[in-house]
């Protein structure tokens, strides 16, 4: 069912950034439909031109981009509402926290849960999901600071970051799941004041993160991307660190590769349903030499 939508703003800007960021370009997305808002995660299809997002209440929207000479410029909701459990049911009381959502090569959708810690896999988030097994160590996650990052590479491995790690000299774990089997092969460097709200594995095959700080002046957003070793994360490079009050909250994150070769970045913000805050999707293109 096609949802009233309406577009606030749509602007497109240069970020004053040391990074090999060439464009960026901002949308503020609005929707009159009761559920809207609150969105944690963020997929987008190989093509950028659909994106399926889930909040934080327990619910999901898929929507359709339009560009402008490769320029993001609206958004337009397709579907939306609430998210399932395996049995079914509408996920409800402590169940509904979705954080991160990636989407594997075979189109499935994979939505962690904090909570009740948990990750499920959807084929389409109208019919119920599979569960994907629990590692033990998540039960020692913090309170509301477990995985807050979720990323699908190939052949079906999923790499989850918690939010917080527990310390601010200690590294966040990356808890990979590959073959049936959960570990922490390694773990991504804290640079405090950041924390981690999402995570990508780009077509470049490198594992990307989102990063927030925020305070009374407003949030700062930080990606870093890192090479993938056997047993290490190597060559980390900041792509861009915000000024306080650029964005607002972005907490989830998706890439993809433009007809022209170049990777795109896209965020969204998730809005804490406050009338202060917006719901906006944020896109940055790399330079084609970083890429």
């Amino acid at each position: 069912m096609l949802h009233p939508f309406a577009i606030a703003l749509t602007l497109i800007a240069t970020v004053a950034a040391a990074g090999p960021i060439e464009r960026t370009t901002r949308v503020v997305w609005r929707a009159d439909t009761a559920e809207f808002g609150h969105y944690s995660g963020l997929a987008v299809s190989p093509d950028g031109s659909r994106i399926w997002t889930v909040g934080d209440k327990g619910h999901f929207a898929e929507a359709d981009l339009t560009r402008r000479n490769g320029a993001l410029t609206g958004v337009t909701l397709r579907e939306s509402g609430p998210l399932l459990d395996p049995d079914g049911s509408e996920a409800s009381g402590y169940r509904i926290d979705a954080e991160g959502l990636s989407r594997g090569s075979d189109g499935r959708l994979y939505v962690s849960f904090e909570a009740v810690d948990r990750i499920s896999a959807y084929r389409h988030f109208e019919v119920p999901p599979e569960a994907v097994p629990t590692p033990r160590e998540f039960e020692a996650l913090q309170n509301n600071s477990a995985i807050e990052a979720l990323a699908a590479g190939p052949g079906g491995t999923l790499y989850a970051i918690p939010e917080r790690s527990g310390a601010l000299d200690r590294p966040f774990p990356v808890f990979r799941y590959r073959e049936g089997a959960w570990s922490i092969p390694f773990s991504v460097p804290r640079r405090p004041p950041f924390l981690v709200v999402g995570a990508e594995i780009g077509p470049d095959g490198r594992l990307y993160i989102l990063e927030r700080d925020h305070g009374l002046l407003g949030f700062r957003s930080r990606i870093r991307r890192f090479e993938i070793g056997a047993a290490e994360l190597k060559a980390e490079e900041t792509l861009i660190e915000s000024g306080r009050g650029m964005f607002d909250n972005l907490e989830g994150m998706a890439l993809w590769r433009d007809a022209n070769g170049q990777i795109r970045i896209l965020c969204i913000s998730d809005d804490n349903g406050r009338f202060f805050q917006r719901t906006e999707l944020v896109e940055f293109t790399l330079a084609a030499g970083a890429t």
